[in-house]
């Protein structure tokens, strides 16, 4: 579908009843057609099926965790508040990978994005959002590189299809910026710069995903909609989505056509959450146009 035009009647559906304080960290298995989400600040991973009428199950974890990532038939990846884990699918086991601001007990992790070289890109920021206390890291292995610092609340990452660009934002600033990667490593190879300036807007750039023709499709938290922004810079959609608070999409479904996206009630007040009666809830979107799936962490560098 040529860029700029989508269907003149989308679908947009809720997925699940179920309620999150802070959805985030979308992933889906295309294997199995699974949707895994987390609720971060009530420390839950919920696993729905698509292709049934199931609800989601909901499975308890002993850390807040931000981002769900896949690394084969049998295990995925958690990003905690002190640390990368590795699930077991089969019992639930969890097992620390490796640390991440394990010594800071004022940061948790925030927004991830695999790179198509399977490095993970993973951020942290303040648990009461205190400005400068974000950062990006690249993880490949166990070894963590520190990329971007001085943040406040980075999301927004995503990568090219060719992943030779990498986005992010910090939704504090409002700036969705670029920066030139190593295809092969993920890693930057140039000085981030500017590429959508959102500063002054309604609502704040928060979780992305990119599709196959590379426009970035974002959750604007606080202004209940998606964007999509050009390689060029340029927002050329934006779709109306039910929940005031959307956070983080990802693409998902047979035909990779469909937006899972999560959303929060956080610092919502009761008269708030009852004018947004799907607060918290995880919808999906049926786009009508392909994405990119998010390849699996590579366990060895």
């Amino acid at each position: 579908m040529p860029e700029g035009l989508l269907p003149k009647m989308l679908s947009v559906r809720v997925l699940d009843a179920s309620r999150c304080h802070l959805g985030e960290g979308p992933s889906y298995d295309p294997v199995t057609d699974t949707a895994w989400w987390v609720d971060i600040l009530e420390c839950r991973l919920f696993e729905r099926r698509l292709g049934t009428s199931d609800p989601a199950m909901v499975h308890p974890l002993p850390f807040m965790a931000s981002d769900v990532a896949a690394i084969d038939a049998d295990c995925q990846l958690l990003s905690g508040a002190d640390g990368l884990y590795i699930r077991t699918l089969a019992d639930g086991t969890l097992t620390r990978h490796c640390s991440l601001e394990a010594e800071d007990g004022g940061t948790r992790s925030n927004d991830g994005r695999v790179h198509p070289s399977g490095a993970l890109w993973i951020s942290t920021m303040g648990r009461d959002a205190e400005p400068g206390r974000g950062t990006i890291y690249h993880v490949t292995g166990t070894r963590v590189t520190r990329l971007f610092s001085g943040l406040t609340i980075p999301n927004g990452i995503g990568f090219s299809p060719d992943g030779a660009t990498g986005y992010f934002v910090d939704t504090q600033e409002g700036v969705l910026r670029r920066v030139a990667l190593d295809p092969a490593t993920g890693l930057p190879t140039g000085t981030p710069e500017t590429h959508y300036d959102h500063r002054g807007g309604e609502g704040g750039i928060d979780g992305a995903a990119v599709d196959t023709e590379g426009l970035i499709w974002t959750a604007r938290f606080g202004a209940g909609c998606l964007d999509a922004y050009s390689p060029a810079g340029e927002r050329v959609h934006t779709i109306p989505v039910p929940v005031r608070q959307p956070t983080c999409p990802t693409f998902a479904g047979r035909n990779r056509d469909q937006l899972l996206v999560t959303s929060a009630h956080e610092g919502m007040d009761a008269a708030q959450r009852a004018a947004d009666p799907d607060h918290g809830r995880t919808l999906l979107v049926d786009l009508g146009r392909p994405g990119l799936l998010e390849p699996a962490f590579r366990l060895a560098p």
